[in-house]
């Protein structure tokens, strides 16, 4: 979790010093409102009291205890003259009776000091206590709603760099690591894990800096007058914190299984969403719900169990602090009825407030103890990616190309992460510039395999592929991925028009060249009917064009970046066959300079290649011409004629 936050900006840990700082004038101010209750109370009692003759002696009795009964009795035969038939004094001639001085001068200080301020207690006192605390209260607000913003800003700011880096992360990523997350666990981590990440900052921000800094303060006041009652709080908060920590240890785990759930339900509903033609072709939409329920089940099962534990806490902490407040009042009282101690009911009432406001910082805490478990398996989640080193990794130092638009495997083996066997083995070839090299063999031989080590999508087990004389592995990736264009089995089409996805290996292809590459891929005169022509929309994959069509824009975005190297991956399987022979005539006469590498299912689309590797089970079989396999390739030969007569073959 704390290693996100290295993710920080300067700015940012400047706005956090200042919530910091916000954070404990706001805690100030809360201590301010307690006090001024206390005044509050205190001045309504000695308002009481000055008008009340019963009332001042309760409060002599009060302070005098049982002890000071004679003393009691002196102030009450004093009071008689002084006494108006409704019950209130006469302060006017009370204060000037010497008798009522010279007793008053024989308490100790610390009484008469209660009886000064009780002579001259008026409605002006409650006024100014009232008026403090509006103040007060308005200050606590104004803080918590500046440190709101600040962390919302600090905590946005956050989410932000994670996702732009996790994003960057990923798109460094070669296919192996890709397998090896997945890519509906990628997106879970993207999103739902850093929303987990984003939603905990924002909690400390707000509380966890809030929590202690009230705890403890509010202790220090409470040990200031009276140990027993810091004594019951301190006990109390032992309880609390030993409930948290045993729920939080019992659902941690369950928290990891959780987010691993989620990653295959997401899994399950990307792969139902991307088949559901198959799925209802086939009829399959129970066996789909019936994995999909399954998943569903488990994860309801992990967020039942989770949700029942934390359900625990939030009894708990009303039961710690009801006991505190119970505890806090009998101890109060005790103390008081013993005597000797400054301990009043408006003490006790502040105490009892300080005391709640140390749980209520607990309490504060508990979203955070709900939170973190999961955000701190979310933050682990998203470090494993941010901290994973790609396998296809850029040289410290680029070796100066030697040739160009060559292409050559030197006795290339591969196999891919965590597998035994090699899917390629031992295979060599070169491809000169404008040369147009094809692969064709059954399904599974490897063919597909083969040219993605062409862009480095993959790097080889053993041997060396060579791109303009130099291996791929000594030529950073920009520089590679600009001279090699591969235009991939599946066509992949990006949300936007026709313009942005033919450009999108060159964002400054002019309009003229758009249409070139469109005509040379027989594309062009498909857009020029759709509405908007090469501003025409594109959904999302391409769902508004056909599969044929899909393809031809691929080949064009291809043909756009002007790359010395095409790499076709099976692209013309998609092509009716008279599409396919004028697409390839095209680029036999006007790309004569670009190196073709074609893998094919057809052998009418390789017929005239300059070089036919024929692969079976990634080894090669059969090298030469068309003319040359049908001879001596039995393979080859079994291809071509499950496709054509012999008579076309001319065997």
């Amino acid at each position: 979790m704390f290693r996100l936050y290295k993710r920080l900006r300067p700015l940012d840990w400047g706005i956090v010093a200042i919530i910091v700082g916000l954070t404990i004038l706001q805690v100030w101010c809360t201590m301010l409102l307690v006090d001024y209750t206390s005044e509050m109370i205190s001045a309504i009692q000695l308002l009481n009291c000055h008008n009340s003759a019963s009332e001042f002696l309760l409060m002599a009795e009060s302070a005098f205890g049982e002890e000071g009964a004679p003393f009691v009795e002196t102030l009450r035969a004093l009071l008689a003259p002084h006494t108006t038939a409704t019950g209130a004094i006469d302060w006017g001639g009370l204060l000037v009776d010497p008798s009522y001085q010279g007793l008053l001068a024989s308490f100790p200080a610390g009484l008469q000091d209660v009886f000064h301020s009780l002579e001259s207690a008026s409605p002006g006192d409650i006024w100014v206590n009232a008026g403090m605390m509006v103040l007060v209260a308005l200050g606590t607000a104004s803080c918590q709603i500046l440190i709101e913003v600040l962390a919302s800003r600090v905590t946005a700011n956050l989410a932000s760099r994670v996702r732009d880096e996790f994003h960057h992360k990923v798109d460094s990523f070669g296919l192996g690591e890709i397998r090896r997350f997945s890519t509906a666990s990628l997106i879970t981590r993207a999103t739902n894990d850093v929303q987990q990440v984003s939603m905990c900052t924002l909690l400390l921000l707000r509380m966890v800096f809030a929590a202690p800094v009230t705890a403890i303060w509010a202790i220090c006041k409470i040990q200031s007058v009276a140990g027993e009652l810091t004594l019951a709080t301190a006990l109390a908060v032992l309880v609390l914190v030993a409930a948290l920590v045993s729920l939080m240890l019992l659902v941690l785990s369950e928290f990891k299984r959780m987010q691993k759930r989620i990653d295959l339900l997401n899994s399950l509903t990307e792969e139902n969403l991307s088949g559901i033609r198959v799925v209802r072709a086939y009829e399959a939409e129970g066996y789909q719900e019936g994995k999909f329920r399954k998943a569903n089940a488990e994860l309801t099962r992990s967020q039942l169990f989770t949700g029942r534990v934390l359900a625990l806490l939030s009894p708990a902490m009303m039961i710690v602090m009801n006991g505190l407040t119970l505890a806090i009042y009998w101890i109060g009282a005790y103390l008081i009825n013993r005597g000797g101690t400054t301990l009043d009911y408006a003490s006790m009432s502040a105490f009892s407030s300080l005391a709640t406001q140390i749980v209520m910082s607990f309490m504060m805490l508990l979203m955070m103890f709900v939170l973190w478990p999961r955000a701190s398996v979310s933050a682990r989640r998203i470090n494993e990616v941010l901290g994973t080193t790609p396998a296809i990794e850029d040289p410290e130092a680029e070796e100066a190309l030697a040739e160009e638009g060559t292409v050559e495997f030197r006795d290339v083996s591969f196999r891919y992460p965590d597998s035994e066997a090699d899917v390629i083995e031992h295979v060599s070839f070169r491809a000169r510039k404008g040369d147009t090299v094809a692969f064709i063999g059954s399904t599974g031989s490897g063919k597909s395999t083969l040219v993605n080590l062409v862009p480095r999508l993959y790097d080889v087990s053993d041997g060396e592929v060579l791109v303009d004389g130099v291996d791929v592995r000594k030529i950073r990736q920009d520089t590679l991925r600009k001279k090699v264009a591969l235009v991939p089995q599946a066509g992949v089409l990006f949300t936007g028009t026709v313009r942005s996805n033919v450009g999108l290996g060159a964002p400054s292809l002019s309009e003229e060249k758009c249409r070139e590459a469109l005509r040379l891929s027989e594309a062009l005169s498909f857009v020029e009917e759709m509405e908007g022509g090469l501003d025409a929309p594109i959904a999302q994959g391409g769902t508004n064009v056909s599969g044929g069509q899909r393809q031809r824009l691929c080949i064009a975005r291809a043909l756009a970046v002007d790359p010395e190297i095409l790499v076709f991956d099976d692209s013309f399987s998609a092509l009716d066959f008279k599409t396919d022979r004028s697409v390839r005539e095209n680029l036999a006469r006007e790309a004569k300079g670009i190196t073709k590498l074609i893998v094919a299912q057809r052998i009418g689309t390789i017929m005239d290649a300059d070089l036919i590797l024929v692969l079976q089970e990634g080894k090669v079989v059969g090298e030469g011409k068309h003319e040359e396999l049908l001879q001596n390739c039995p393979v080859y030969r079994d291809i071509a004629l499950s496709q054509m007569s012999k008579e076309e073959l001319g065997l």
